[in-house]
């Protein structure tokens, strides 16, 4: 969220260069895997000398640099020099094909690539690209120039014209092509003013600078990114892990006295699946804020996570598109298991598909009213899509309100499956599958069916391959029978080694759903 927030007071000047000179010597980021350390005084001269050589480039305020590498130390750099050059920062996630970087690249603008040498696919950008500026960190490749050698030749010090830039994201392209999301850049241009995501961490969360951050999640994606530069924003150290691991996870909390952590309900479940006796291994009594988003969390699992961790729980639901925000602690979700919470700087609007207002209880679409205008670049009609008459906005979800304004989210509307005319929503089956100990994950889609229009298929990722026969899909089938009512039941289990899931939780689930239709026109 790049819009900027009044109303909390005004607050500090602050900014990562404000605690290069107060707190030089502080962990501005620690990597949990290595234990290298960068201080803010080390974060603000590699931002300085990236900033001088972005622009040295030609780059100037609104253009855009893109990013493709792996959670390594010098992300934070790029991103704090594109944030105080004015420039428009994409990240491209480190998994994407060839295909995919070259879209994203080329949509966004962007002047300047630079990419990860340790990854498979940058030997081969060069020949895509070759009329971007390409840079390569963490080692010299050909067909590109060396980052590191030719930052290391500029100043430590500020540009002279230091503006206000933000994030340029992808979305993840769960229901389509990824979309860019293009926020207003801060009309003052002041590089220390707060971004929403600050404002809530320091806000709602109670991040400062005594806080430790652990973010286990990969940068490319918007929710790392964001709350892991607001807590270097506010003055707090991040701890950032190269890649997810559940016992590793647990363990850099032990180590470094993490006081916030980042999660998804993939992480929870995984940590949930560890043997009691590692479980019980690692103190994670520093933990005051456990934070998690990007995908529904099963009630089971979150209850499960509550009762280990206590109520510390927090969870918020918003888009990469930064139109609006719910929150609920774990004090509320245990009043009020299953939602998302209430309205934070913005207000929530469940509407029929005729735009009109639903009365608390019935399940519509969810749209934001609130300041926090977005595009998606390139795409008009799809902005257009997103916005209703009154300027209110929708990320594509549906649910519900209750009567004390707390939102519960049913699905994606796109994932709605109809089934002999009645309205099937895959996450409520979805989360009473993935609790069976057999089940690792799971996404449940609908598949043509000739008599009710589609049938409702789950396609089980089993915790052990030998599991994949036909006992075992009657066995679930069984099993399911007892809590579900028979249309929503399964007509169908299948079987994959594993779903293609995003590192951050976010299920693939056009791509399995394709599979089924692809011989039915559709």
């Amino acid at each position: 969220m790049t819009a900027t927030v009044k109303g909390d007071g005004p607050p500090p000047a602050l900014h990562p260069s404000h605690f290069a000179v107060a707190t030089p010597d502080k962990p501005a980021l620690i990597m949990a895997g290595t234990g290298q350390v960068v201080t803010f005084a080390e974060l603000e001269a590699a931002s300085n000398q990236a900033a001088h050589l972005l622009r040295s480039l030609g780059l100037k305020p609104g253009d855009a640099v893109a990013v493709c590498l792996g959670n390594r130390p010098e992300y934070f750099a790029l991103a704090w020099a594109a944030q105080r050059s004015g420039l428009y920062f994409v990240a491209l996630s480190s998994r994407l094909t060839l295909a995919e970087i070259d879209y994203i690249a080329r949509d966004s603008g962007a002047g300047v690539l630079i990419a990860d040498a340790d990854l498979p696919h940058t030997p081969d950008l060069p020949r895509g690209l070759s009329d971007l500026t390409l840079f390569c960190l963490g080692g010299a490749t050909p067909g590109y120039r060396v980052w590191e050698d030719e930052a290391a030749l500029q100043p430590a010090t500020r540009i002279a014209d230091e503006v206000a830039g933000g994030e340029m994201l992808y979305s993840s392209g769960t229901t389509g092509r990824p979309k860019g999301v293009r926020p207003e850049l801060p009309r003052d241009g002041d590089i220390t003013a707060m971004p929403m995501t600050t404002v809530v961490a320091r806000s709602r969360f109670g991040v400062d600078a005594d806080s430790v951050y652990l973010c286990p999640a990969p940068l490319y994606h918007a929710a790392p990114l964001r709350w892991s530069m607001a807590v270097q924003h506010l003055g707090g150290t991040v701890v950032l892990m190269e890649k997810f691991d559940p016992e590793r996870a647990l363990a850099a909390v032990d180590r470094h006295r993490v006081t916030h952590s980042q999660w998804v309900p993939t992480h929870f479940i995984r940590m949930l699946k560890l043997p009691d006796e590692v479980r019980a291994r690692y103190d994670v009594s520093s933990l005051k804020l456990a934070i998690h988003a990007s995908a529904p969390c099963p009630v089971p699992v979150k209850q499960a996570m509550i009762d280990w961790f206590g109520p510390i729980l927090v969870e918020y639901y918003a888009g990469t598109e930064g139109n609006g925000m719910t929150i609920i602690t774990s004090p509320e979700w245990l009043r009020k298991p299953g939602s998302v919470g209430r309205a934070n700087f913005c207000v929530v609007h469940i509407l029929d598909d005729d735009g009109r207002e639903l009365p608390p209880g019935e399940v519509g679409n969810i749209y934001f009213q609130g300041d926090h205008p977005f595009e998606y670049h390139n795409d008009p009609e799809k902005t257009a899509g997103a916005y209703d008459a009154r300027g209110w906005t929708t990320l594509g979800d549906v649910g519900r309100l209750d009567e004390d304004g707390y939102l519960f989210l049913t699905d994606r509307k796109s994932f709605m499956i109809i089934s002999g005319g009645v309205n099937i929503y895959p996450q409520e089956i979805e989360n009473l599958l993935i609790q069976h100990p057999r089940v690792a994950d799971v996404a449940v889609i609908g598949a043509p069916c000739p008599e009710m229009g589609e049938r409702v298929v789950a396609v089980i990722q089993p915790a052990d391959w030998a599991d994949a026969t036909p006992e075992v899909a009657a066995e679930l089938s069984a099993w399911a029978r007892r809590s579900l009512s028979g249309i929503k039941l399964p007509r169908q289990f299948d079987f994959m080694r594993e779903l293609p899931r995003h590192d951050t939780g976010k299920l693939y689930k056009r791509l399995i759903r394709d599979e089924y239709w692809k011989d039915a026109g559709s």
